[in-house]
């Protein structure tokens, strides 16, 4: 996907008012409508001004448009990062027009996914109400499984007197619940935006991810991590200690035989929700390395005892019996 610059489509400087931003979208509609223009490629062209107007004459998307755009230049290989847009608040509202497939692809990759976190249907604010503002917040997988309380820092796009846009921060204390999923959302009453004349104030909507994790990773509720093991834990069978995300340590039992890529199920010790989920363990033989001189004599000790063992062969058979299959 390349970049695109939309100011360099309109023609006007980064840190152009809303008022230049609008006169240079009427001065090229009246040079590349295809109703009145002679140009030869007035369809595209119109077709990229309406896109870079959709995005610079609304305050949210401009300001999400300069968060992720800064520094690239039009035409250049680009892939927004994962979690860009962690900390913008943003208003329902605001995202409720964009039809993705009137742009291009580069619009619907940064704003497709901001429209689909609108507020839940029912949740809306009508009359005098306050909009209902929603945010996309990134916290530690073990935050899951304690539960927390987290200062968060969010970032609102406005307006200034000049017609800039400008974020504005605020801080929220927010009491993460125990067993919250990735995706879900977190309603704090009241802390949308502000009502007229004295009706009540939207809600926030909060939707929570996780960031990526060394050791561990979640699939729904299951909880999917490696177990490494020594080569005689895999084969004689053992009980191995685990730490889960929240640090307390789960002793787990491996059994004889074990294998590289075998996969054993503990129920319950997944993301501790309701019902809670699975842990599911790939196992990983983790050999002692041979410039050991200690190692390096077993294995030539295990070498000149089982000269008849073919790994590859025996690999084979346990694949055709599903022996070793995950």
């Amino acid at each position: 996907m390349q970049f695109k610059d939309y100011y360099q489509v309109l023609g006007v400087p980064r840190d152009a008012t809303a008022d230049q931003i609008k006169q240079a979208y009427r001065r090229l509609a009246r040079k590349y409508h295809p109703d009145v223009s002679r140009e030869p490629d007035a369809a595209s062209r119109m077709s990229e001004v309406n896109e870079a107007y959709a995005v610079l004459s609304d305050p949210q998307r401009r300001a999400a448009y300069d968060a992720v755009g800064a520094g690239h230049r039009a035409g250049e290989p680009f892939t927004p990062p994962p979690d860009w847009d962690d900390g913008f608040e943003f208003s329902t509202e605001g995202f409720e027009g964009a039809d993705l497939g009137d742009f291009s692809d580069f619009f619907a990759e940064l704003f497709g996914r901001m429209g689909a976190r609108a507020a839940p249907r029912g949740a809306r604010p009508s009359g005098a109400r306050g909009e209902d503002h929603h945010a996309r917040i990134v916290l530690d997988l073990a935050d899951a499984w304690q539960g927390a309380r987290r200062e968060i820092t969010l970032r609102s796009p406005q307006l200034d007197a000049d017609g800039r846009v400008r974020l504005a921060a605020r801080t929220l204390q927010v009491q993460i619940p125990r067993g919250v999923r990735p995706g879900q959302l977190i309603r704090l009453a009241g802390q949308g935006g502000p009502g007229r004349g004295g009706a009540p104030a939207g809600d926030l909507y909060l939707e929570v991810q996780f960031r990526p994790d060394p050791r561990f990773r979640l699939d729904g509720s299951t909880l999917v991590t490696e177990l490494p093991v020594a080569p005689w834990e895999a084969a004689l069978g053992a009980v191995v200690p685990l730490a889960l995300p929240d640090g307390h340590t789960l002793r787990v039992r491996v059994p004889a035989g074990a294998q590289s890529g075998q996969r054993l199920t503990v129920r319950g010790q997944g993301l501790p929700s309701s019902p809670p989920g699975d842990l599911e363990l790939v196992v990983r033989v983790v050999l002692p390395s041979a410039h050991h001189p200690k190692a390096r004599q077993l294995y030539e000790q295990m070498a000149a005892a089982l000269p008849e063992f073919d790994a590859r062969r025996q690999a084979a058979a346990d694949a055709e019996s599903g022996g070793n299959r995950p």
